[in-house]
């Protein structure tokens, strides 16, 4: 079977977002507390950010596990999608959660709040460990270059950016009592979090509308695989697309008729495999030349007064 070396890799992504869920919802909690206790807004946005975190973390949970999930009749792709779909909701909710916290520092600006330097300080520090706990756990499971465990492992670094940020803002409201310093920190972390749930949500958003990978470049394939095979005289119609991160093809190929069709179609697969890591592709061989509009795809575009029928 082709596919059963996946589920080594998905159980250990599977064990680290358990354990990088526990801890970030138990810390959660305890950063929420000590943010309405000492009135820090820096330690309540770092507390957002875990909240997104611990969301992100089970979603992506739940990704990994409905993508074990066979194909069926219905759906021939299984639930892969599903993994996408997480890391896009995830980084709407990173996106939504910034917004707030923005909103909020700026309110404190025009209404300064009194902030408990110590208790911000000691609870800042725990985050801090807690975080570069979380993040130790999924950074080792993005080898597998998994969407979901990468848009969880992005949440934990905005919120060790978020732990620093409050360590500082604490430091600064001990020895000088400045209390602004609080909102300045929330707002710098909040944009540099809001730089990587942008990037998360174009990744994701590209795969939900069936783009094709960013990485490649349709019409450099094509040149490729005419120089590669040389019974190879054009390629056309063709789409990729991705599936919970698994690039799939389909194409049209003019040859020269083959005295061997099943090698000279091995040998493309192979190409494709060998190239281009695309495992599942769907080949249509021709032997009369492709005359249509769409038959030159991604090369040239067609000039849009002769393409319409007068």
């Amino acid at each position: 079977m082709a596919h059963s070396h996946s589920h080594a890799p998905a159980d250990a992504n599977a064990r680290r977002l358990s354990l990088a869920f526990g801890v970030t919802a138990v810390f959660m909690l305890i950063e929420v507390a000590g943010g309405l206790f000492s009135g820090s807004l820096a330690l309540l946005a770092d507390a957002g950010h875990m909240l997104t975190d611990a969301a992100a973390l089970l979603f992506a949970l739940l990704a990994v596990h409905f993508a074990r999930q066979p194909p069926s009749a219905k759906r021939t792709f299984g639930w892969l999608r599903l993994t996408t779909l997480a890391a896009f909701v995830n980084a709407l909710a990173l996106v939504f959660i910034t917004v707030l916290i923005v909103w909020e520092a700026f309110q404190r600006f025009s209404h300064p709040q009194p902030v408990a330097g110590a208790t911000m300080m000691v609870i800042a520090i725990a985050g801090l460990l807690a975080n570069v706990l979380a993040f130790w756990l999924l950074h080792r499971g993005s080898e597998e270059k998994n969407l979901n465990v990468r848009a969880a492992a992005l949440h934990v670094l905005g919120d060790l950016l978020g732990s620093v940020g409050a360590i500082i803002a604490a430091l600064i409201i001990l020895f000088t009592n400045w209390t602004p310093i609080d909102p300045i920190l929330s707002v710098l972390v909040s944009l540099l979090v809001l730089r990587s749930a942008w990037r998360l949500l174009k990744e994701s958003v590209n795969e939900l509308l069936e783009g094709a990978p960013a990485s490649l470049d349709i019409g450099a394939l094509k040149r490729h695989l005419h120089r590669a095979i040389p019974e190879v005289r054009d390629v056309h119609h063709v789409h990729v697309w991705l599936v919970g991160e698994k690039p799939l093809m389909t194409l049209h190929v003019q040859v020269i008729p083959p005295h061997d069709h099943d090698k000279l179609l091995g040998d493309i697969q192979h190409f494709l495999m060998h190239h281009y890591a695309i495992e599942h592709v769907t080949i249509q061989m021709e032997y009369q030349a492709c005359n249509g509009p769409d038959c030159h795809l991604g090369e040239t575009q067609p000039d849009p007064h002769h393409s319409h029928h007068h």
